[in-house]
Order: C-alpha cells, then structure tokens, then sequence
C-alpha cells in the first residue's frame, strides 16, 4: 500500500471536453504553455524531454512568480501515453537548486488520468514515489509537490478557459 507521504492526488472538474483536456495535457507545447516550459519535440512514451523553464501563458501572477526559474531545465521520462485516458512521466521532484546533480536520485511517477463527465472531463493528478526519495530532502519535495499541483491544476483549467474563449 503506498502511504500517504509517499502520494499527492489531486482531483478536478475541467469543464471541457475530454478532447480538448488530453490535447493540452498530452501535446508538449501546449502541456509547456500551461505549466510553464519549453519543449523541442513531441512526447512519445520512453522518450526523455529536456525543456527549459519560462514563465507559464495561463496566468500572469503565476508567470511573475515563475520568472525566478525561467531558464533552468526541467528534466522528465515519458512512461505511457493511452489516447484520451491517460498520460505519465518520471521526474525528479522539487529538482530546483542547480548546485546538486538529482541524477542518482530515484524520480516520482507523475500520472494524468482523464474521465468523461456530463459536466466536462474529470481530471486526476497522482504524484507517488515519495518514499524513496532522500530523507533530507524528502518532506520539502512533497510539500513543493503538494503546492505546486493544487497550482498546476488551476493553471490548467485557467489555460483550458483562455483556449476556449
């Protein structure tokens, strides 16, 4: 069973259709453009992406907090892509300070789910692997995480509104 300090969920109504959520979830420019990152290339499963952070386009107090980052790359693994359903990645959490080499660490399982609803696409974000990450550094990436997703969810159904107006 994986403990609660070892997963974040987050769960969201997006009032789109789930066409339009697995497109901006799933397509690595406009996954970039709503979580703030620049991508070359498209997200294929087994395939590792190399971006580089900017600021994100779905929300301009967000994208000032973001400047401080702009620049600095964000490493993650595609795992699975399933069309309109579901969509993962291996990363290393909280990866922010450029001093410390994150190579040895082990990553998180980041994984998108979507659910047709009748009132748009239910989103759930599931971050587990906690756990295995280094004490020292462990509870400061969860709670990052924590933050950081409840943020990244508004973002995106900020971004899924801009899209459609």
């Amino acid at each position: 069973m994986i403990s609660s300090t070892d997963r974040i969920e987050k769960k969201m109504l997006l009032r789109a259709p789930q066409e339009r959520v697995w497109r901006a979830i799933s397509n690595a420019k406009e996954f970039g453009t709503w979580f703030g990152v620049e991508f070359e290339g498209d997200f294929a499963p087994g395939k590792s992406m190399v971006g580089k952070m900017v600021p994100t386009k779905a929300d301009a107090d967000v994208a000032k907090m973001q400047e401080h980052y702009r620049g600095m790359t964000f490493e993650m693994t595609v795992e699975r892509i399933e069309p309109m359903h579901h969509f993962s990645y291996r990363w290393h959490p909280f990866a922010i300070d450029p001093s410390i080499d994150y190579s040895n660490e082990p990553t998180t399982l980041v994984e998108f789910t979507l659910e047709s609803t009748s009132g748009g696409t239910m989103l759930t974000v599931l971050e587990t692997g906690f756990d295995a990450i280094p004490l020292a550094r462990r509870t400061v990436a969860w709670e990052a995480n924590n933050g950081g997703w409840t943020m990244q969810t508004s973002l995106l159904e900020n971004y899924l509104k801009l899209a459609t107006s």
